[in-house]
């Protein structure tokens, strides 16, 4: 009893005194115009329409026009009419975390999705959307973190503070690496956003991939296809927001979020609805504007404080991994993890292509003898893949090329190297070592 009553003591104490109210004028398609309350908006500031049968449906302000503020909902339109009213709500969007929340899945406001009863609310507020830390007040990035992963960890390790893009088409294998990397990461907390995804996959998610282990030091925030626009991108900020409460509080925090693609997508409807150009294949200008804003907020903290380690995927169209937005989050990331379908055709999964693959902490992270290492084992498999047609067709002639007869030799064991069950964890010091065993001494 004494919880709740110190929510509801809590929820009182946040009230504004005072009410302002303004008029819904028009309604078209996802936008709502509102009168009479203009002059106390601002962009990014919230409204909660009154809709007919007692429903209220929170909105966000995402433009004025001809002296009216223009919304878009977080919810259905349903019930919203000419005249309903709009009620002025908060004027920035913020959440309450708590340690209370690991274990638990949100929504994009925040709220409670998993049917275990009630949040408990933390005493500090956290902005939604924020600014990232200064870059002249962070600190460098950290120590090595085993993601479990052994592609990773050896080829494209990734440390505390950095962030990471995993690029794929539909269907290579993005969503089954990143249920891997949330569940055999070493990182104490992970923040999961769920952007636009199936709703199916949710429960499957929980249960099968990051499972009570996994769920007990992890927040997972979803937001599925059938919301609307601002809720979708919603997740993405609330995913940052609750990564920056663990961060402030010294933990080294791994964020990850599925995908950004969508939340691209997502702003696109919003901008093109506010009634912004469309740009770079209907992408409006704000969409380029906003990826470095959410991105830039992981990375390593202030002194004193902890880190977001940022992995994010992004959904290739067409398989073209030179499209707007993967083009804009490859030069934002500090490297980028590409999966190829051929490779995935070949049964080899994760789909990793290594060759294409970049982590920007190496060789700055790995000792000498582990970069001579990691560098062998590259050229091996460039060497491979630049004849592999070739060696297929039968037309290459053993002693042709000393390189290619090394390359051939060792192909079997770092084609096995590279591979790895969906539940099979792989330790970031045993992978070095294996591949220290596989190239150990020259082949005749």
């Amino acid at each position: 009893m004494s919880f709740l009553a110190d929510q509801l003591l809590d929820e009182i104490s946040r009230l504004s005194s005072v009410r302002r109210y303004g008029r819904v004028t028009a309604v078209l398609g996802l936008l709502v115009e509102v009168a009479g309350i203009e002059t106390m908006l601002s962009l990014g500031g919230r409204c909660v329409i009154h809709a007919r049968g007692g429903r209220q449906v929170p909105c966000e302000v995402v433009g004025f026009r001809n002296g009216r503020a223009l919304l878009m909902p977080l919810g259905t339109l349903e019930g919203i009419g000419l005249g309903c009213q709009a009620e002025v709500a908060a004027d920035q969007a913020v959440v309450w975390p708590s340690a209370a929340w690991l274990g638990r899945v949100v929504n994009a406001l925040g709220q409670p999705v998993d049917g275990k009863g009630p949040l408990a609310m933390g005493k500090h507020a956290m902005p939604v959307k924020s600014n990232p830390p200064p870059a002249h007040t962070r600190t460098r990035v950290g120590a090595k973190m085993d993601l479990g992963v052994r592609a990773i960890n050896t080829f494209l390790t990734c440390c505390n503070g950095q962030r990471m893009g995993i690029f794929a088409g539909s269907g290579v294998g993005k969503s089954s690496l990143m249920s891997m990397l949330a569940k055999f990461t070493s990182a104490s907390i992970s923040v999961i956003g769920l952007v636009g995804e199936r709703g199916r996959e949710l429960q499957e998610f929980i249960e099968d991939d990051l499972g009570p282990e996994g769920m007990a030091r992890s927040v997972v925030v979803c937001a599925t296809s059938d919301e609307p626009p601002l809720m979708r991108r919603q997740a993405a900020y609330m995913t940052l927001a609750v990564a920056e409460y663990f961060r402030d509080r010294g933990q080294d925090v791994l964020c990850m979020i599925d995908s950004i693609t969508r939340f691209a997508m997502a702003q696109r409807e919003i901008g093109l609805s506010a009634g912004e150009p469309p740009t770079t294949k209907g992408y409006p200008p704000t969409v380029f504007a906003e990826l470095p804003r959410l991105l830039e907020r992981a990375g390593p903290g202030q002194a004193g404080r902890g880190s977001i380690t940022g992995l994010f995927t992004v959904l290739v169209e067409g398989d073209d991994h030179n499209e707007p937005i993967a083009d804009a989050v490859r030069g934002i990331l500090d490297g980028h993890i590409v999966l190829e379908r051929l490779i995935g055709e070949r049964g080899r999964y994760p789909a990793i292509n290594i060759l294409r693959s970049v982590s920007r902490t190496m060789p700055g992270c790995n000792s000498a003898e582990e970069n001579t290492l990691v560098n062998h084992a590259r050229r091996l498999l460039s060497s491979y893949d630049n004849m592999a047609e070739m060696i297929r067709l039968g037309a290459y002639r053993r002693g042709s090329d000393p390189e290619v007869d090394e390359a051939i030799h060792y192909q079997p064991a770092l084609e096995a190297f590279l591979k790895q069950g969906k539940r099979e964890r792989a330790e970031l010091a045993a992978g070095y070592a294996q591949l220290r065993q596989i190239l150990r001494g020259t082949p005749k």
